[in-house]
Parts: structure tokens; sequence; C-alpha cells
């Protein structure tokens, strides 16, 4: 048994048959973010994100690029949204397997020599870091990719200012591809969801390989600089793997012109001690004779063995521990008349999935939401993860069921209604809404059995205080004064043992009639 992980060889003999053509652009979506209309890139449609996201500032660069779509960003305000998170809510598939990917360009949009860095999430979980840095100070974009399955019919991308966040957070593009379900289909994608670290075809020195040559639009860079030939114009039998590598990966290899190892470090960069998915690319031309070697990684036993033909082989890991720089090495076994050779690798770290925000408050909170007139801006993704970004006045549970607990939006200028929805938000203890400009009538919250405090003073809710209030036997505070209140004050709370009830100055309720 090996360390860490199970290991599997994949060896192609028809093992998986793709649908995929390479006609086709892959399914999903593609967002110009910034963009105020359609475009048509390479025979590719982008749309404009306004109807994607609710805050931040579409901007145009000023900065000369290559790529139309980063011409524009779309800017979040750093100033008091600290620790704030602004998210695209796109439309999925349930259960469908996506590569999301992020492109940032700064373009000097913040006014200074170099961009900010901030924070990226999917959902409920925490991806990356943005710094884009090293990149802009070259002159490039910096892109991200991680794989997720939709757990349901949206999926949301935040970005989230930090304390090392020095000016205004952004982004330039968000594409949702849908990929094959047989795709990391190792990996259990109801625990974990997999962030690119690196994939590179080794030996290739041309342009990043890409959709059309990967069906999937997955990106392919090359990877100079170690000291081995070159194997090229190979001719090999690979049709499939169940990782659908593209054909064009295998036309170039690293080998040597000797019997000697092959030695190098990869990933091109340090690693955080975490737990990694890898997945190394084989195949070779000649099918005369065999060429078997061994695999380490950090002189740990990978693979032994590893007889590569022009069939292909696709040798993984699912959860292998890296930390720190990691060390590959292909050594052929003794009195071998041939030296190995590898054609890609991809390498993914495990993100431990922190689920989502119970559906039920989600649902009712996003109730809420649509029920009043303005919102607070980052009211979108998950309302109460990751912890650090919860939604603005929520705070919640912890646990393997997150339920919101505490609503408190008081002075915070809001108008609209009260959607009766907040009534399925059943673990709430306290609602404070105090000091706003909320109408309408007071929602039925019999439902919510754990009410200690309700505080909807000085607003100018209208109609009879509900009589269901005084059937809440938690209710220890209901403060109701200064709104259009009417009618008479229940019986059910004008007696209520231990409930402090305020219901004036304010309001208009009737005198009761003598008995």
């Amino acid at each position: 048994m090996l360390p860490f992980l199970s290991l599997l060889l994949l060896v192609l003999f028809n093992f998986l048959s793709v649908s995929f053509s390479q006609s086709e652009f892959p399914k999903g979506l593609l967002i110009d973010c910034g963009a105020t209309t359609k475009s048509k890139i390479d025979g590719r449609k982008w749309l404009p994100d306004a109807g994607f996201v609710a805050g931040g500032t579409p901007r145009n660069l000023t900065t000369p690029v290559l790529v139309p779509f980063l011409s524009t960003v779309r800017s979040f305000p750093l100033r008091n949204n600290l620790l704030k998170k602004f998210c695209y809510v796109v439309p999925v598939y349930r259960q469908a397997k996506y590569l999301i990917r992020t492109t940032y360009f700064y373009g000097g949009v913040n006014g200074r020599d170099s961009p900010p860095a901030f924070d990226q999430m999917v959902d409920g979980t925490f991806w990356s870091v943005v710094n884009t840095t090293e990149d802009y100070a070259n002159g490039m974009s910096s892109y991200y990719e991680g794989v997720f399955v939709a757990q349901g019919k949206t999926m949301s991308v935040c970005i989230g200012a930090n304390t090392y966040t020095d000016s205004d957070p952004f982004i330039s593009a968000l594409e949702f591809l849908i990929v094959a379900d047989s795709l990391y289909n190792s990996t259990d994608f109801g625990k974990f969801g997999l962030r690119l670290v690196a994939r590179h075809a080794f030996g290739h020195s041309g342009p990043i390989i890409r959709y059309p040559d990967d069906p999937f639009d997955r990106f392919w860079e090359p990877l100079g600089g170690i000291s081995s030939t070159v194997a090229g114009n190979r001719n090999v039998s690979v049709s499939s793997l169940w990782n659908v590598p593209p054909l064009k990966i295998f036309e170039t290899a690293l080998t040597t012109n000797g019997i000697q190892p092959i030695e190098w470090n990869w990933p091109p960069v340090s690693l955080r001690n975490s737990r990694y998915y890898i997945a190394l690319y084989f195949a070779d031309a000649r099918n005369w004779s065999s060429r078997v070697f061994d695999i380490t990684i950090n002189n740990i036993s990978y693979y032994r063995n590893l007889n590569v033909t022009p069939a292909g082989a696709c040798v993984f890991a699912t959860q292998w521990l890296l930390a720190g720089p990691t060390k590959i090495t292909l050594t052929p076994p003794s009195g071998s008349d041939i030296g190995p050779l590898i054609n890609a690798g991809e390498v993914f770290e495990l993100l431990v999935l922190r689920g989502r925000t119970a559906t039920r408050d989600a649902i009712a909170l996003n109730d809420v939401k649509h029920s009043l007139t303005n919102p607070p801006l980052d009211w979108n993704g998950d309302p109460c993860l990751p912890s650090q970004y919860s939604w603005t006045g929520i705070t919640c549970s912890e646990g393997p069921q997150i339920r919101v607990i505490t609503l408190n939006l008081t002075s915070m200028g809001l108008s609209g209604s009260l959607s009766p929805g907040i009534a399925n938000m059943t673990a709430l203890t306290d609602i404070w809404l105090g000091n706003n400009s909320l109408t309408g009538p007071i929602p039925d919250l019999s439902s919510l059995k754990r009410l200690q405090t309700l505080d909807l003073g000085d607003n100018q809710f209208s109609g009879e205080i509900p009589s269901s209030l005084g059937n809440i036997n938690s209710l220890r505070e209901l403060f109701l004064q200064n709104n259009n209140l009417t009618g008479l004050v229940p019986n059910n709370l004008n007696g209520k043992s231990g409930l402090n009830l305020r219901i004036s100055p304010g309001n208009n309720f009737a005198t009761p009639a003598p008995s």
C-alpha cells in the first residue's frame, strides 16, 4: 500500500468513449466583467456581467490589451467593505461538473503602480488569494482555475477584501465551463473541490495549449528551463483517457539522450502543506520495445515499473501530501536500453468544501432581500460562509448544519417591506430591524419558536400587531414604538409574563372598549 493515497494506473484501450467534438465550443457561460454589451471573440459569445452581480462599478482600462475581454473590469469598493464579499451568482445545472476560471488584468484601474491582493471564494468555500503583482509587472494577466460540482441551481464566485487588500479589488473575466463527468472522477466532489496549482505540457515551447485542442478549454502551459531533450513530432495512438487530455500534449515530451534518470522540480512553486491530486501523462511513439521506469516524488515511490506504450497512460494520485518544493524523478531500471519520458502533468490542491447555509434559511434571506428596495450590497452568494465573509447583519451557527441565528440590520437606511418568508428561518433567536423605513404589515412570526428579541421600532410598519406574537413562549423583548400600527394591542402580549413590551410613543392604537 502506497503512503497517503490509493494510486491507480489507467491505460488506454478504449477505456472511455469521448462524445465531445472539437468542432463544438465548450458548454457554459463566458462573462466579460465590466462590459456593458455582448461580444464575440474567436467565435465564442461573451456576456456583459450586470445580470450576474449586484455591486461594483464597471470600468474601462486605458492600457492596451491583446485580448478584448481584458479591456474592462468590474471594480469593488474597498472603503467600509473590509471582509465584505461581492458575488457573481451564475445559473448552473445541478450536479454538473464545472471548470471555473477567473481572469484578472489590473491595467492601473486604481491609479496605483501595483494591483491589490484580495480573496476569491466559490459558494461557501475559500478558493485562493488573488495576487497578480508578478504577472502584471511582466505585462500579463493572471488566471485561476478550479473544478467544482454544482450542488444547487446556482453557484457563486465571490471577491472579498481582506486585511492585506490596499485598494479596490477587481475582476476581468469569469468562465463557467461544463466538463465531462469522467474528468478527475476519483475525487469525491461532495466533499472536495480542486484548485489548480499547475498544468504543463512538458517539452512544449509554443503557446498555451487550449481549445480547440482541449475540448474543455483547459490551459496547458509550456514548461521550459529543464535540461532534457525534446522528442518532437510524436506519432502516438492515444485516443482518450478519463481525464481527456488533448492529443497535442503527446506531440512533445521530456526525455534524455541516454539512459540516466530525469529529475526536476515541479510544480515550479513552493506548495503549502496540504493534500494534492496529481496526474502525470505518458505515451511512447515506439512500439518495438518497452520503455519502463519508476516514478518517485520527493524520493517517495509514486509508481514502480511503469510501462509506457503508444496507447498512453495516466498515473494519478488522489490525495498525496506535499509541502514546500516538489521533486519528480523518473528512473529506468538497471539494464534498460532507453531512458524515461513524460509528456504532461497536472497538480490540484484539494479544497475541503465548507458546506452551505441551510437551504430554507438561504431561500428565506433571499425573500427578505427581494422585499427590500435597498438591501446590503454584499447580500449575494452564501449567507454564512466563508464565515469571515458572512452577509452584513447575519450571525450563523456552527456545526454540520449551518443556520442563521440572528439578523441585525439596525439603522441601515433600509426601505421596502418585511417578507413573510423570514418566518421560515426557524433557528432565529434575535431580529433587530429598528431605525429604518420599513413599511407594510408585520408578518406572522409564530413559527420562530426560539425568538427572544424582536425589534421593529422606529419604522413605518402599518396594520395591527399579529396576536400570534403572544404565542412565542421564548419572546422576552418586543419593540414596536414609532410606527404606524393601529387596532388593539393583543391581550396575550399586554399581560405576557417576562416580556419587555415597548409600543409607545408613536402608533395609533385604539382604546379598548369598556368591559
